[in-house]
Formats: structure tokens, C-alpha cells, sequence
């Protein structure tokens, strides 16, 4: 034989036995390979999908990765599977992994068991080598414990609780917790590794002492529904909490859905990419430490009892002290109470979110991002908040109810359809934020600049209705585009507009109506025509711009009354005359600056405090020179201007 026959010879006998060794190894490891195909490590999944700094963490990009085709799938070949008759006379089953010790079930081998029957005081116990898959099939199963969780998985890689489709499953703990062992457990169904919940059937959990369902790993629903009752949180996750599908009610006395890992801030995320998830909280509706991402999905939440709430939680917190005199030393134990929390970034994409809370109704440690979806918002503080930037780029927003309806250390909206409705003020740029409980917006304002502080309105359509401040900044204000209709205060003390630093806008509509004794216009830094109207008494009624040829440039109708008037378009142009038609009263504006002021006590913004803007007059208790062109004593001595 050549040289060459043998090398060919030799390659394929090579390739047999790798085919021949390849082949046994499957056979040998039998089901578990078949499972460790179609079931990718959710740790992995965690690590690799989630960061703290990452605003894109968590999004479409990622979705596929936060399932497992098993997780998603919810089926079972019932041919393979173990059955285990479930009875208070003597539970029955044959099968090698399987042990039954009176009323508690002990499964330690992997596999697919199907579980029927009642149990009124008993348990299921998962025991397992850590390297092997159970999945637990409820057909009708009913178990009740008394002193311990009714599904206690001990060890396993992971678990999956399916419901078979069309049966009715009940889980619960019924009594005080007693330990057997070092681990604490305190729900009625408790894991310590991953856990996931899927099929069609459905599954009431309650526990009258403790939790509803915990995993100390990874928590994943992909389908069934759901009613969870519990003492303490409904649905909690220390990795993650990730909601793919199914239907879920909650009825908790501490959080709704809580994820949490004090070791790993990579970790604690909430990942729901849709389902219908209905929560009634006594703590936070949905809580994570880490990040939360919402991409799809129905959420009816109330939180704390709802916005209806607000005073009777900070009396509870606060005593008898005023809530805007306590500082975060007042508020380190109680409870959270807001709808929607996240440590980390908080982004919302989609879906459909109803939230009724005592505290905010979507709250963040970093950063708030709107990107779709439809939100209602009722609060007994803010609407939106973000101890960092809080940006909203498109979907519907409105806030029905709040003492602050969106706040940040900045706030930048470029898209959208936004609707806030406050008590104090509509719009805040503000440091220094509230922690836990009820009390951010609570907290003193910080008079003066705040040099990080800015809002930046480049789009969207925005329509606030506020007692305090319409739009309210510690330092900046930039508008340059978007439609900016604001309905400001009936009293003094507060103003349309108010800025601490500068006020500028460079494109867009706006229509800004308040009080005339804290009026600011924009500065003289704007590049698109600005004109202040302060009228001679309060007005109601259509507010209209009409050019010389009689044409309607802009055209308003305030929900209440206002005696300052402050509008911008780019339909005005400077070197022109206009005409102002408010309500009863009308008033002819010959724009010769980029910034115009007519009326009675008209002031211009956009100045330095102490020193006197451009076609500035006293106000009337103010002083000359009021800064940003406001007028009234309060704005005056906040900014330590001499009366």
C-alpha cells in the first residue's frame, strides 16, 4: 500500500472513532444531554444581560437569552413521566426517585413527575445532585403545609413547576414556619436554586405567615395563571424575577414582585417581556435592586394602599412633623411604598401600565428611561422619578395625580405624548432626592443652582396642569422643539416657568400661563421669538397670537385662570406685530428683540440674580432687578435679592 493509500486509510479510521465516542457519550448521559441543550445556565443568562451603567441592559437585543426554550415551552411527554398520587391515607409511587415518608414526598432524582391528589398537611421536597433537572407536573395537586413551605427544593440545578393544562392546583402554607435545617424557609413555595413556573393550568398560592413563592436564585414565569396571597412579598427572585408570559395576581402585605442581591449588583433585576400582572401591595408594587426593564405587557398595580394613601403613610412615617421638614433620617425604616422601583436603571418600553401609589409611581436610584407604552400614573408624590436623568422618548404618559408629576436631577423629553397633572410642581430638575418611603419631593427645595440640574425639551407633546411650578429647573431650561403647553399656578409664590440658571428656546411651540407675580420669560441667549403678556387682571377663555393679516399663529385654551402669558413659535418673527387675545382682553406686541415684554409689571428672563433683565419693572412686592425677570417678594428672597 502507498504512503498515500495509508494517510487516507488513517483519516478514516480517525473519524469512526470520533463518531463511535460521540455516539456513546449521548447514550450515556441519556435525558440530561437532551436537557442541557435546551436549557441554557440562567446565571449566565444574568451575567451576561445585565448592567448598572448600561442603559441598553435588558433590551430586545437580550430577550432571547432571559428563556430557556424549556422555560418557554410548558410541555412534558406524560408517557416518560413518574406518577405520584398525592393522598392523607398514604401517598403512592413506585418509581426509584421517589420516597414517601408519611405525608412528605421526597423526589431526588432528575426527571418529570406528575403529581395529583391532596394533601392537607404535607410537603414536596426536591432533593437532588446538583447537577439535575426536575420538573414537577401538577394535574389537580392540592398541598397544604402547616409548618413549612409545600414545594421545598433543597438542591437541584433546576426546577420547573408546570401546570398541566385545564386542571386547578393549589399550594399553600398554612401556619408558622418551624426550620428543619439550615436553610430559612418562609414561603409557601421556596427554592433554593432556579426555579421556573410555566404550562396553562392554573395555581392559587397563599401563605398566612411568610412569602408566596421564592426562589434564592433564578425566578422565571413563562405561563399559567396565577393568584398568589401572602403576608409577606408575593413573588421574590434574588438574581432575578423574569416574567415572559402567563397570568398573575398578587395580594401582598410587603412587596408585589421583589428581586434582590445585596452581593451582586449585576444581579436583583426584573425582566418582564409580557403577560397580565395584577398587584395589590402594602410595599412596592414591583421592586428590584438592580435594573427593571419592562418591554410588553399589562400592569394594574397599587401600591401602599394608592395615592388616596399618601397622608395617612406620612403621618405614620413622620408623626406629627410636617412632611417637607424631615430629613432621610426620619425615613430609614419605613416602608417603600411606590409602584414601580428599581436601584439600577429603569426602562420601559412598552405595554400597558396602570399605577396607583402612596409614594412614586415609577421610581429610580439612576435612571428612568420612557421609551414606549402607555403609562397612568397616580401618586401621592411623583409621578416619574430619577435621583439621576430621567428621559422620555416616546410612548403616552399621563400622570392623573401627584405632588411632583416628573423629576430628576435632569429631565430630557424628545418624544412622546405626556400629560402631568400636580399639586407642586410639574416638571422638576432638582438634587438631593428622597431614599426610601414616602419624601423625596417631600424634602425642602434647593434654593439656588444646582450646576447638573437641566431640562431639555427637543420633542413631544406636553401638557401640565400645576398648583406649583409649571416646569421647574435648578439650573437650565432648553426648549427646542415639541408643542410645551403649560396651565401654572392661580396664586403667588410659584410661576409657569421657572429657572434658576438660564432659560432658552430655539424651536418649538410654547404656550406657558400662570400667575403674573412670579412670571419669568425666556433670556436673551434664545434663538426663536419669545413674547410675556402680563395681563392687567386674572383671565379664563381661549388664549390666541394672530399676526397683522389677522392669521392665528397660536391658538390655546387654558384649563384655568392666568394673568401671565408667555408664548414662542417659530410663526413669530421678530420686526413684526402681533396681536394677543386673552380671554376678555387684547393686547397689540411689536416684536423688535428676540425676547418681548408687554403688560403690566412685565419682566424678561434669563438674568443673573441681583441683576436687573432686560425691560424689567418692579413687581408688585417685589424689588427691581427681580432675577430671571420674576416678580413677588418670595421669588425675590429665595435668590437673596434686596427688597
Amino acid at each position: 500500500m502507498s504512503c498515500r493509500s495509508k494517510k487516507i486509510l488513517s483519516l478514516i479510521i480517525g473519524a469512526m472513532l470520533v463518531v463511535s465516542f460521540a455516539g456513546c457519550n449521548s447514550a450515556n448521559t441519556g435525558t440530561a444531554t437532551a436537557d442541557s441543550v435546551s436549557t441554557v445556565s440562567t446565571k449566565d443568562e444574568a451575567a451576561a444581560s445585565t448592567s448598572k451603567n448600561n442603559t441598553n441592559a435588558n433590551q430586545d437585543d437580550s430577550s432571547d437569552e432571559m428563556f430557556t426554550k424549556r422555560d418557554l415551552a410548558g410541555t412534558y411527554d406524560e408517557a416518560e413521566a413518574v406518577t405520584v398520587s398525592l393522598s392523607d391515607s398514604g401517598s403512592k409511587c413506585s418509581a426509584d426517585g421517589v420516597k414517601i415518608s408519611g405525608s412528605t414526598v421526597t423526589i431526588s432524582k432528575e426527571g418529570v413527575y406528575v403529581l395529583s391528589g391532596t394533601l392537607s398537611d404535607g410537603q414536596i421536597v426536591v432533593d437532588a445532585d446538583k447537577q439535575d433537572k426536575i420538573q414537577l407536573v401538577l394535574k389537580g395537586a392540592n398541598i397544604s403545609c402547616k409548618s413549612s413551605a409545600a414545594v421545598y427544593v433543597k438542591q437541584a440545578d433546576k426546577v420547573f413547576i408546570t401546570l398541566k393544562d385545564g386542571t386547578k392546583n393549589t399550594l399553600a402554607a398554612t401556619g408558622e414556619f418551624k426550620q428543619t435545617d439550615d436553610n430559612n424557609v418562609d414561603a409557601a413555595v421556596f427554592s433554593k436554586e432556579d426555579l421556573t413556573l410555566n404550562g396553562k393550568g392554573s395555581l392559587s398560592i397563599s401563605s398566612k405567615n411568610g412569602q408566596g413563592v421564592v426562589s434564592k436564585d433564578d425566578l422565571v414565569i413563562t405561563g399559567g395563571s396565577y393568584s398568589v396571597t401572602s403576608a409577606g412579598q408575593g413573588v421574590s427572585g434574588k438574581d432575578s424575577v423574569r416574567i415572559a408570559d402567563g397570568n398573575i395576581t398578587v395580594n401582598s402585605q410587603k412587596d408585589g414582585i421583589h428581586s434582590e442581591n445585596t452581593e451582586d449588583t449585576d444581579k436583583g433585576f426584573v425582566y418582564i417581556k409580557g403577560g397580565k400582572i395584577k398587584i395589590t401591595a402594602q410595599g412596592d408594587g414591583i421592586s428590584a435592586s438592580g435594573t427593571l426593564t419592562a418591554l410588553d405587557g399589562t400592569f394594574n398595580i397599587t401600591a401602599g394602599g394608592g395615592s388616596s394613601n399618601a397622608e395617612k403613610v406620612k403621618t405614620e412615617m413622620f408623626g406629627d412633623k410636617q412632611a417637607n421638614t424631615n430629613t432621610n433620617e426620619n425615613t430609614q425604616d419605613t416602608t417603600s411604598v411606590k409602584g414601580i422601583k428599581a436601584g439600577a436603571n429603569l426602562t420601559i418600553q412598552g405595554g400597558k401600565i396602570n399605577v396607583d401609589s402612596a409614594d412614586d409611581s415609577v421610581h429610580s436610584n439612576a435612571n428612568v428611561y420612557v421609551k414606549g407604552g402607555s403609562l397612568t400614573l397616580a401618586t401621592g408624590d411623583d409621578g416619574i422619578h430619577a435621583d439621576e436623568t430621567t428621559e422620555i422618548s416616546g410612548g403616552t404618559v399621563n400622570v392623573t395625580e401627584s405632588y411632583e408629576g416628573i423629576e430628576g436631577l435632569k429631565v430630557k423629553i424628545s418624544g412622546g405624548n405626556i400629560t402631568v397633572k400636580s399639586s407642586d410642581d410639574g416638571i422638576n430638575a432638582a438634587g438631593g432626592n428622597d431614599q426610601s418611603g414616602v419624601g423625596g419631593s417631600m424634602q425642602p427645595d434647593n434654593f439656588g443652582v444646582t450646576e447638573d440640574c437641566e431640562i431639555n425639551i427637543s420633542g413631544g407633546v406636553i401638557t401640565v396642569d400645576a398648583e406649583g411650578d409649571g416646569i421647574d429647573s435648578n439650573n437650565s431650561i432648553t426648549v427646542s422643539g415639541g408643542e410645551l403647553y403649560i396651565n401654572g399656578p392661580t396664586k403667588g409664590g410659584n410661576g409657569a416657568i421657572d429657572s434658576d440658571g438660564s432659560a432658552v428656546v430655539t424651536g418649538g411651540v410654547v404656550v406657558a400661563v400662570g400667575t403674573k407675580e412670579m412670571a419669568e420669560n425666556f433670556g436673551d441667549d434664545s434663538s426663536q421669538c419669545a413674547i410675556m403678556y402680563n395681563t392687567s387682571e386674572a383671565v379664563s377663555g381661549e388664549l390666541t397670537v394672530k399676526d397683522s393679516s389677522g392669521n392665528t399663529v397660536i391658538s390655546y385654551t387654558p384649563t384655568k385662570e392666568y394673568s401671565s402669558v408667555v408664548v414662542s413659535s417659530a410663526d413669530i418673527k421678530q420686526g413684526s406685530t402681533y396681536t394677543i387675545n386673552a380671554g376678555s382682553l387684547s393686547q397689540q406686541v411689536e416684536v423688535n428683540d428676540i425676547i418681548t415684554a408687554v403688560g403690566e409689571a412685565a419682566g424678561n428672563g434669563g438674568g443673573n440674580p441681583g441683576v436687573a433683565p432686560k425691560g424689567g419693572a418692579p413687581g408688585e412686592n417685589g424689588a427691581n432687578g427681580a432675577p430671571n425677570g420674576s416678580l413677588g417678594e418670595n421669588k425675590a428672597q429665595n435668590n437673596n435679592t434686596t427688597l
